[in-house]
């Protein structure tokens, strides 16, 4: 059994040249803590009428965190009046424990507020920088994902099946109704609003021609692409990060499985799939939307609007929205399985990531729509 150590805590005092020379022995421990305190009180009250101090620990049979703890705040409030202090100690754990002590004392500068040019175009650099790693990371993925799908296409058995099969089911049976609301509620609205603006010049029947075209080349495919990568794509992220964080990637890197093959190419042919049959019920509730407030607030009859419709819209306008989809599709697949396998250790990189991939996602989204927009009205389409 360890005898405890009953050693007082010590503190001699001398004049060494000019400078106050405090030699420190006994137990500086938290069992001596009142002990402690009148000693460190008296020490602060010596070396504060000196511009020298050194203390010295050698003759110290025991310390603690407390102890160096309340000897570090001596030297600091010291220094910080402009005087000098120095603690030294012939034992190497004093000097270890004195070192801890002082990075975690340490106290954080107060930075301030000003309002400087140079901070805004500091952030504008360090933005851009990162937008130039994630377009590295992501051409990096791309080609991973692209060898990934050449070696499923050339080897089949590796094909999950079933795992596309299950993705589907999520991602376009169990998103259909949602989608097809809100295609609905959007379809009526423009057509209301469209109704009420078109009155004044007694144009009320061309909001057959605003709403067909409108809907079909641009608010089925990008309302369903946005609600595919917020609803899907966090799904995505979610459950890859969460695989990441519980070490079931690595496992199956371990068993020799490679998990883009595994994880990100079902689900990016899951959402390639999905996303041009959720677009084109998107358009036929945004039209049905559409036709109804044309009914009932612009007397416009079912079978009036049907057969302007078909006069209006042409096959062009169909494909233009629905060839965006596949390609919106793989954007927000490919967004959403980086951004999973980017998560790291903790719940906070998960939900971090998982944001990240929704806001990437719809940005990405929208450029693409940008360039289709761009294309096709340069081939006149």
């Amino acid at each position: 059994m360890a005898i405890p150590d009953t050693a007082e805590p010590q503190a001699v005092f001398r004049d060494d040249a000019g400078t106050l020379a405090v030699t420190l022995a006994g137990s500086w421990s938290a069992d001596r803590a009142p002990r402690i305190e009148t000693l460190v009180k008296e020490i602060a009250e010596r070396v504060s009428r000196s511009a020298r101090a050194r203390l010295d620990l050698s003759a110290v049979e025991r310390l603690d965190t407390l102890g160096a703890y309340v000897l570090n705040r001596v030297k600091h409030d010291r220094e910080s009046a402009g005087a000098a202090v120095e603690i030294v100690s012939k034992r190497p754990e004093h000097g270890v424990l004195l070192a801890e002590i002082e990075i975690h004392d340490r106290e954080q500068p107060v930075s301030s507020r000003q309002f400087r040019i140079v901070d805004i175009l500091v952030r504008i650099g360090a933005a851009v920088v990162r937008f130039g790693r994630d377009m590295v990371a992501g051409s990096m993925f791309l080609g991973e994902v692209v060898v990934a799908s050449a070696s499923v296409v050339l080897g089949p058995r590796k094909f999950r099946g079933p795992s596309m099969v299950n993705q589907i089911e999520l991602i376009a049976f169990n998103g259909a109704p949602i989608i097809m609301l809100i295609s609905f509620l959007v379809g009526c609205i423009v057509a209301q609003q469209g109704i009420f603006q078109l009155q004044q010049f007694g144009a009320t029947a061309f909001v057959v021609n605003l709403t067909g075209i409108l809907i079909l080349r641009e608010l089925a495919v990008l309302l369903t692409s946005i609600m595919i990568a917020g609803r899907s794509g966090s799904a995505i992220t979610a459950e890859i990060g969460s695989m990441k964080m519980r070490e079931e990637v690595d496992a199956l890197r371990v068993m020799g499985l490679d998990p883009i093959e595994v994880l990100v190419v079902p689900r990016i042919l899951a959402l390639v799939v999905s996303l041009p049959i959720l677009t084109f019920i998107s358009a036929m509730s945004g039209l049905t939307g559409a036709a109804l407030v044309s009914w009932l607030y612009g007397g416009i009859g079912i079978d009036t609007f049907l057969a302007r419709l078909q006069s209006v819209i042409t096959w062009k306008h169909f494909f233009v929205g629905l060839v965006k989809a596949p390609f919106m599709a793989f954007v927000i697949g490919l967004i959403a399985s980086m951004e999973g396998l980017a998560v790291k250790g903790s719940a906070e990189s998960l939900g971090r990531q998982v944001t990240a991939s929704v806001v990437k996602a719809i940005f990405m989204v929208i450029v693409v729509d940008a360039l289709f927009a761009m294309f096709f009205s340069s081939i006149a389409m």
